[in-house]
């Protein structure tokens, strides 16, 4: 599952050492362990968002850990499944930003076909074990990614919620893009900053201001 514009990117990554040790790691998991999402699912993100259509980027931290939840697109959740807590305090935040009903959806490949780039700096995690697969070459391809789309001429809005996203604001220097700052949606940190961020109203408002449709957030 990816996009033709993501190809020469991607295939440059895939031959780089850190790549081969990562894809090593991978395969030995997923023949030994229950892995999230499905192999086919992992590059989700790169298949529904093409590079050079990215308006918006969202930044999580690794899958949903338990069956049936995890979709490739960060803080996405397959049909038919409940709002996560976090997803329930975006929807949250959308309605009080914007007064739009959400649904009981949160499958997000409509933001996805947007331009919204729905990534989690870890991209695969053990079943019942959050971030278990940290620190095995994820970050660092999440970083070129991130260093891709800084350079890219488009204008951008990444939104950093929380510690480990806000820790990528180095990798963004490009005074094109916008980039906004808060809390963790999740709910333990959702009080500390996230609610009342404005941050689907401000993203909209930035790309009317540079010439781009904005983001239909209803979903």
């Amino acid at each position: 599952m990816i996009n033709k514009s993501w190809d020469d990117f991607l295939q440059n990554e895939f031959r780089q050492d850190y790549f081969k040790k990562l894809s090593a790691f991978l395969k030995k998991e997923y023949a030994e362990k229950t892995i999230y999402p499905p192999k086919q699912e992992v590059f989700a993100a790169f298949y529904y968002t093409d590079l050079d259509k990215v308006k918006v980027v969202i930044l999580g931290q690794d899958p949903y850990h338990e069956p049936n939840q995890a979709c490739g697109l960060c803080f996405a959740i397959k049909p038919g499944n409940p709002l996560p807590k976090s997803l329930q305090n975006i929807y949250r935040e959308i309605h009080d930003d914007l007064g739009i009903q959400m649904s009981n959806s949160g499958y997000l490949v409509n933001w996805a076909k947007q331009g919204v780039l729905l990534l989690n700096t870890v991209m695969t995690v053990e079943r019942g074990k959050a971030n278990s697969h940290k620190d095995h070459g994820w970050e660092q391809f999440t970083d070129n990614v991130i260093r891709k789309l800084n350079s890219q001429d488009q204008p951008i809005v990444f939104l950093l919620w929380g510690r480990n996203a806000m820790n990528k604001m180095p990798l963004l220097n490009n005074p094109k893009h916008l980039v906004l700052t808060a809390a963790h949606p999740s709910p333990l940190s959702a009080y500390n900053g996230f609610f009342g961020c404005r941050h689907f109203s401000r993203t909209n408002e930035f790309l009317v201001k540079n010439g781009l449709k904005p983001i239909d957030w209803k979903m």
